[in-house]
Parts: structure tokens; sequence; C-alpha cells
């Protein structure tokens, strides 16, 4: 085993930041903004939740978009803030003829056979203001990334952690649902 030493701390003064080593601007690789499931836990919630339930949990924790699965794990979807508005669980509840708090996730997620998301290796070849132009030109604020060779969600876009990262606002003009951006798209 290696023997470790201590050393004295009392003459440094600067911390070291992640920005000085890499200056990302519109021009880095797209990849370098990637939420990749790989390296990161995807935020999931099963489709049966309660929508009330699922709405306070996604504000509580600063949230915008979790993976709905089933319960065998399995995509089934996406749910975002936006369709945990309280007035869309309200108006599903008077659809449905349900209480309010008997809406699931389930019935307010866009589900997978309505999305479309950008390829991998398409993305792997692209800047990251090649992904700023597509979530802007389709007011998206977040888009799924798949991997068709192993038929999985490998990742997502979230135009807010790009912002950061660039540490520039992406605007997005309207926030839509993916439902209603690729309906329009296709």
């Amino acid at each position: 085993m290696k023997k470790l030493t201590l050393y004295p701390v009392q003459k440094i003064d600067e911390l070291v930041q992640p920005a000085d080593f890499k200056e990302k601007n519109l021009f880095s690789p797209a990849m370098d903004f990637f939420t990749d499931f790989r390296d990161v836990e995807p935020l999931v919630i099963e489709g049966p939740v309660p929508a009330p339930e699922a709405r306070s949990l996604m504000i509580r924790t600063h949230v915008r978009l979790k993976i709905v699965v089933d319960a065998a794990g399995h995509f089934a979807g996406v749910v975002s803030a936006a369709d945990l508005s309280e007035q869309n669980i309200i108006a599903e509840a008077a659809a449905s003829g349900v209480p309010r708090d008997e809406v699931r996730v389930s019935d307010l997620m866009t589900r997978k056979h309505d999305l479309l998301a950008l390829n991998i290796h398409e993305v792997s070849s692209s800047t990251i203001g090649d992904v700023i132009d597509f979530l802007q030109g389709n007011y998206q604020q977040h888009c799924l990334v798949i991997d068709e060779d192993t038929h999985q969600i490998r990742g997502v876009f979230s135009a807010s952690d790009i912002s950061r990262q660039l540490r520039l606002p992406v605007n997005i003009q309207e926030q839509s649902s993916f439902s209603k951006v690729f309906s329009a798209v296709s």
C-alpha cells in the first residue's frame, strides 16, 4: 500500500473549475452537452403514479422531464412539468370523470409511439450549435436521443442544461409538448 502525505493549504488561493480546462462554445461537440444514460442514471417515473404526486415531486426536485416506464421497467414515454400542470390534471379529471387524485402520469404523458428522437450517430458528428438550432426551430426544451442499433434510449438534451454549460441563454420561444412539436414536424 502506498503511503500518502498531507500538505498545508495556507498558501493556496484558487479553486479549479471545469471551465478552466475546456472552453465550451457553439462549435463544441454536441456530445459534450448530452446527458448520456451510460454515465448518468435516467430520471424515471412509473406510469401508475398519481399525477398530482408526480407534479409535486418534479417541483420539489426542480426536474422538468421524466422518462415514464411501465411496471416491468420498459420505456413507455415521457412526461414534462408542463404535462403535469394543475390545469392539465384538472382537465383530465373532468374529461375522464375521476377525482383529481386518481389522474395518473400515464394519463398525461406523451407515449413512445408519439415521439421522435435524434439518433446518436448523427448527434456524434454534430455541434451543440446544431442541436440548439434544432431545439429552437422546434420549440423544444428537451429532446431524446436514441441508439437504433441497440434499440435503446441513449440519453437526452436539455435546453436548460446546455444554457448552463455555455453560460448563455438558450431561448426556446414556446414550451410545447413532444407530441405537438413532432406532429407538426412529421
